[in-house]
């Protein structure tokens, strides 16, 4: 593998001023009141494609409901909500917290989490949706804990190269806030990765997008969602902030934000283009 020539979009065949638009809904499995919710956004709103919390109570389902829609893995290392928790599938000790769990925060990942363990567990999260048949499109990273940490990036960067997949990356632009390089070590690996990434935790997704759409250049960009249906399941769960994801669940149906991604020229896409470049296929 090596770095490619050209850029994604153009490696996929459109013009070099176009502009192409993954909307990703992340957590799928973490709950069945998200499973709705995003299985809604992609069926019904201007979610093109969703990942998979492997290790939560609701990754069944999630595989079963999203049959024949495009999903990767979620790779995830953290359980973050008090009274919800679950545990690696490797049952690694440095994975989990006193309680057993995998921890609340992903500063909790860094500081007690050991390389190697990381590298089973997320091999055996892709491996499960695999067995499950999952045709899985790509690779993120619940909280980050696998894209913040050059220890644990290195592992997400060859996890990708191994099974031949995308998988979402910062933008350049923020890339110097990581203290490490990212992006052009991935690229000369020969991974497919879009060329933004938009997401701003806590500012609503709706208002994010109304401002930076309309700013971003050409190229594949990538909006990432946290869907969930409002209501006991939800609010039981999480204490803080369940109205980030009743809000992005709305945002995936608003009519309005489907006619600005329109009127700004986007074409909506999922990874499985990007992975079938990065594969040599389509």
């Amino acid at each position: 593998m090596g770095e490619a020539v050209g850029s994604v979009a153009e490696r996929l065949g459109h013009g070099p001023g176009e502009r192409l638009l993954i909307v990703n809904c992340d957590d799928i499995g973490s709950s069945h009141a998200a499973n709705l919710a995003s299985l809604e956004a992609m069926t019904a709103g201007i979610a093109t494609s969703a990942t998979l919390m492997v290790p939560c109570p609701w990754a069944v389902e999630a595989v079963e409901m999203f049959a024949g829609l495009d999903v990767g893995v979620h790779l995830t290392l953290t359980a973050e909500y008090p009274g919800y928790r679950w545990r690696a599938l490797t049952g690694a000790a440095s994975l989990h917290d006193a309680q057993g769990y995998m921890p609340a925060t992903a500063a909790a990942v860094f500081a007690r989490a050991h390389p190697d363990d990381v590298r089973r567990e997320c091999r055996a999260q892709i491996d499960q949706a695999l067995d499950w048949g999952v045709d899985v499109t790509h690779l993120d990273s619940h909280m980050g804990t696998v894209q913040l940490d050059p220890r644990f990036f290195e592992i997400y960067v060859e996890l990708a190269c191994e099974y031949r997949l995308p998988l979402r990356m910062v933008g350049a632009r923020h890339e110097p806030g990581l203290g490490f390089l990212s992006r052009r070590p991935a690229a000369q690996l020969g991974l497919v990765f879009p060329d933004a990434f938009v997401s701003r935790w806590g500012e609503p997704t709706a208002d994010l997008l109304r401002k930076v759409l309309p700013r971003l250049g050409p190229g594949v960009a990538e909006v990432n969602l946290h869907p969930v249906l409002d209501g006991p399941e939800l609010r039981g769960y999480d204490h803080r902030e369940a109205q980030i994801r009743v809000d992005d669940h709305a945002c995936a149906l608003d009519p309005g934000i489907a006619a600005l991604i329109a009127a700004e020229g986007f074409k909506p896409i999922s990874f499985r283009p990007l992975r079938d470049l990065q594969r040599g296929e389509g």
